[in-house]
């Protein structure tokens, strides 16, 4: 070969290395991808600690605002009043001041405190020993002559109304309802109940 031919040659190749450079390039151009098609950043994702210390302190601050609106409102709520219940049914002015109304009130506390005892049972009683009269007096019986005589609606000596008064009522042998829920409270005690006497008891 000639030396004409040799620098004939000698282009050619770097014809083709530059070929091979420039594909190489475009090569390369063509697989990165365009600034349009960037793929878009990620957001930072949230931790389950930070959003159940959320919720927590949500839920904490609901809870403490609704303590203080009933702490509030049992504040503004008026006091319940505790009466004594005898005090209460003695003092209630439904009552009749006559024999139905005595009894009456006298049973509204008899149920208050668990004695024992009806209207009519009761009512007979009353009737046979006073005949309804709050103030009558036996004189003569064997009571009377040891100086302790029955009294009241009821005909009750002193020494058992003494121990059989019921609270609440008034502390005198002749007041009615008094006498009435005292000797039931005997009653009670002694035969079951005031509707199982039927005669001097």
């Amino acid at each position: 070969m000639t030396a004409t031919t040799r620098r004939t040659l000698s282009p050619r190749k770097t014809s083709v290395a530059g070929i091979a450079a420039a594909g190489a390039a475009a090569c390369a151009l063509s697989l990165a991808p365009h600034p349009a098609h960037a793929a878009e950043p990620t957001a930072t994702p949230v931790s389950a600690a930070a959003v159940t210390t959320a919720q927590i302190t949500q839920q904490a601050h609901h809870a403490e605002k609704a303590a203080h609106a009933k702490a509030a409102k049992a504040k503004k709520a008026p006091k319940a009043k505790h009466l004594d219940t005898v005090a209460a049914i003695v003092k209630s002015p439904k009552y009749s001041n006559n024999l139905d109304g005595w009894i009456k009130e006298s049973l509204a506390i008899m149920k208050a405190k668990h004695i024992p005892g009806s209207y009519d049972g009761l009512h007979r009683n009353i009737m046979r020993e006073s005949s309804g009269n709050p103030h009558a007096q036996n004189n003569w019986d064997v009571n009377a002559q040891n100086g302790i005589p029955s009294k009241g609606l009821l005909q009750v000596i002193q020494p058992t109304f003494d121990t059989y008064h019921v609270k609440g009522t008034k502390n005198s042998l002749t007041d009615p309802v008094a006498n009435i829920v005292a000797a039931a409270n005997y009653a009670a005690d002694k035969y079951g109940s005031m509707d199982n006497v039927n005669s001097a008891y």
